[in-house]
């Protein structure tokens, strides 16, 4: 499957409560339906890391799939926060800080996630209107 200017895929971690919560903060305020979903436990986005060459041994915690790029940690954040309507498309400014730093501080985030926001014992399950946003 490749990705189209209309839809990106975010690749997330399912059974991460501050990923759930991201993911759900992004359906709220994606509007125009720009993202498609998949966690990184599934076929799907095994499948999709592997059209780029990566594998999900090291457990990433947030990639993003847009026009046949592939982006993680702080710039696939910021690249997501762009899309979504304002106020929140603002936060992509932080892109001029340097890679470097923003990753690391990305990286002690994702790093406690699950000391800080807990983990679920298996992925989150959406049903309802967002169902068709999930592969």
């Amino acid at each position: 499957m490749s990705t189209t200017k209309k839809e990106a895929i975010i690749l997330f971690d399912g059974v991460c409560n501050l990923c759930n919560s991201s993911v759900q903060f992004v359906l709220k305020h994606d509007n125009k339906n720009q993202f498609l979903f998949a966690s990184l436990q599934s076929d799907a986005a095994r499948n999709l890391l592997l059209q780029f060459n990566r594998e999900n041994d090291k457990m990433m915690s947030l990639v993003l799939l847009e026009d046949d790029r592939f982006y993680e940690k702080s710039t696939a954040a910021l690249r997501i926060g762009k899309k979504l309507r304002a106020p929140w498309n603002f936060l992509y400014f932080f892109i001029i800080i340097p890679k470097a730093i923003r990753d690391l501080v990305y990286n002690f985030i994702a790093k406690n996630r699950y000391k800080w926001f807990g983990k679920r014992d298996s992925c989150l399950t959406y049903n309802g209107e967002y169902k068709n946003r999930f592969i």
